[in-house]
């Protein structure tokens, strides 16, 4: 067996991803989501659990506070966000995730796990662990990182 030309590892790692990522949003729709869309995922998650500035979303995402700031509004537009004023200081306003917020976080990770287990009876229990610890291994602690929004589209 000869090895594949290397362009079609990306463009397969891209297409599970993207595989993953339709399904879990068409999943969301069907559970009552159906303006979740993959970047306020993203978004979501470097608002996390303690909230965050617009600055502080923009950075962790890898955009401008612009750009953080017009994801905000429509997150708050879809009621999955909210601009509260900041405790430590009554000049700045902390975004924080609604109970509608969290559950769309809360319904991600169940269809997650759903998906990973459509793989592993697909590929069996040991290719998959082994595939993720091979992703692990070469891919290292930049794996989780958030910017993949703001990545693509700055090259």
């Amino acid at each position: 067996m000869t090895d594949a030309p290397g362009y079609e590892l990306p463009l397969l790692l891209l297409g599970g991803f993207r595989t993953l990522i339709d399904r879990l949003h068409a999943e969301l729709a069907r559970r009552g989501h159906p303006d979740a869309r993959p970047s306020h995922g993203f978004a979501m998650q470097a608002i996390g659990v303690e909230g965050a500035t617009a600055s502080e979303i923009g950075r962790r995402l890898g955009v401008s506070k612009q750009a953080a700031g017009k994801t905000v509004e429509r997150l708050e537009a879809l009621g999955y966000a909210e601009r509260v004023d900041d405790p430590a200081d009554a000049r700045r306003k902390v975004v924080r995730l609604t109970a509608h917020g969290v559950d769309v976080l809360r319904k991600s990770a169940e269809i997650f796990d759903d998906l990973r287990a459509e793989w592993v009876r697909a590929l069996g229990p040991e290719r998959v662990r082994a595939l993720e610890a091979d992703l692990r291994a070469v891919v290292g602690p930049a794996a989780y990182r958030l910017d993949a929004a703001g990545w693509f589209s700055s090259q």
